[in-house]
């Protein structure tokens, strides 16, 4: 199925469902600013990213949290929501917007020291879900009940697009190395643009579950992560699939590729995939405390964050060693199938 990305119209769906197991449920807020909390650094984190010499966070109650020493320290920054934010992007060290609840969209023009609401539409029930800049001041985003937005300027205006012609809870939106874009969806689906968003096409699906996330590898090979530990492969961008074990049955949300080339996936109850062999096999960790992730950051000087339940936490992936964790166990339940 191919579909030409256009103004969207239609019905919506009747509830929220999987996806929430990530966020939680969303609520109607008043439109008022985040609180500055001296205990942000350690509130539910939902997103992360690197951008210049920063690393930013995003997560409840609006908190925005930015490191400027490799995640050594963090600083809340002023934002002028308290809704839930669940994903965050840059276009370029200066040039950032973060995603939320109550069809919250905020953006910074000075590396997140200040954040500026630029769309909020809590009378939509849509929570935004995922977030990617593009080139030229283009970006994307994408959400519950098949919400889907366009910026031609860098984050200060969207216009509603629609991608298919179900209201399906579109969960995370990425480009590969080859400007394909990958877009996870519930119910098994996801789509792939290769026309930078102007179109999308549903791929072959190697299950039925929720798929929360996409991580592109070399060329077209890709990697499409769910719901109790689902893990696919594949090589020719999605048109066929090999399952990968993973020894848990925890709900996996997250994937990043470090710089020296080990791919990490990541989810609820402290599982974390290693892979050092391009994601062909990995090896399973449980962290000790059981938190969920919800990113891993990777700082310039190479030193590892995880981003989620308690905030932000370093992370050693060489000091886990077979006592924590060993590839082929099964870890703790993270949702349905």
């Amino acid at each position: 199925m191919k579909v030409r990305c256009c103004p969207r119209f239609g019905a919506r769906s009747a509830a929220i469902a999987a996806v929430m197991l990530m966020i939680g449920a969303g609520t109607l807020h008043a439109q008022q600013p985040a609180v500055m909390a001296p205990l942000a650094a350690k509130s539910l984190l939902l997103d992360g990213t690197v951008t210049g010499d920063a690393l930013v966070a995003v997560g409840e109650r609006g908190h925005v949290l930015v490191s400027r020493d490799g995640g050594e320290s963090w600083q809340q920054a002023p934002v002028p929501i308290r809704s839930m934010l669940t994903a965050v992007s840059f276009a370029d060290p200066e040039t950032g917007c973060a995603v939320g609840h109550d069809e919250a969209i905020v953006c910074t023009w000075d590396g997140g020291r200040s954040w500026e609401l630029v769309h909020w539409a809590p009378e939509n029930e849509s929570p935004l879900l995922t977030i990617l800049f593009l080139d030229g001041g283009r970006a994307l985003t994408a959400g519950a009940y098949g919400r889907f937005l366009e910026s031609l300027d860098a984050g200060r205006t969207w216009e509603e697009r629609w991608v298919g012609d179900e209201d399906l809870h579109l969960n995370h939106l990425v480009r590969s190395e080859t400007g394909r874009l990958y877009l996870a969806a519930e119910s098994g689906i996801i789509f792939r643009s290769d026309d930078s968003g102007e179109s999308w096409e549903e791929l072959p699906s190697p299950y039925e579950g929720s798929f929360f996330g996409t991580l592109p590898l070399e060329g077209d090979t890709l990697l499409a992560f769910g719901l109790r530990g689902n893990l696919f492969r594949s090589e020719d961008g999605g048109e066929s699939w090999e399952d990968i074990e993973t020894g848990t049955r925890s709900l996996l949300g997250h994937g990043s590729v470090l710089a020296d080339g080990t791919v990490v996936v990541a989810g609820l109850a402290g599982a974390v995939l290693v892979s050092r062999d391009g994601g062909r096999i990995f090896q399973r960790f449980q962290l000790p405390d059981r938190r969920g992730i919800s990113a891993v950051l990777e700082s310039h000087g190479g030193g590892l964050v995880r981003v989620g339940e308690g905030g932000v936490l370093p992370l050693d992936l060489g000091g886990m060693g077979a006592d924590q964790g060993v590839s082929g166990e099964a870890g703790g339940e993270g949702g349905e199938s």
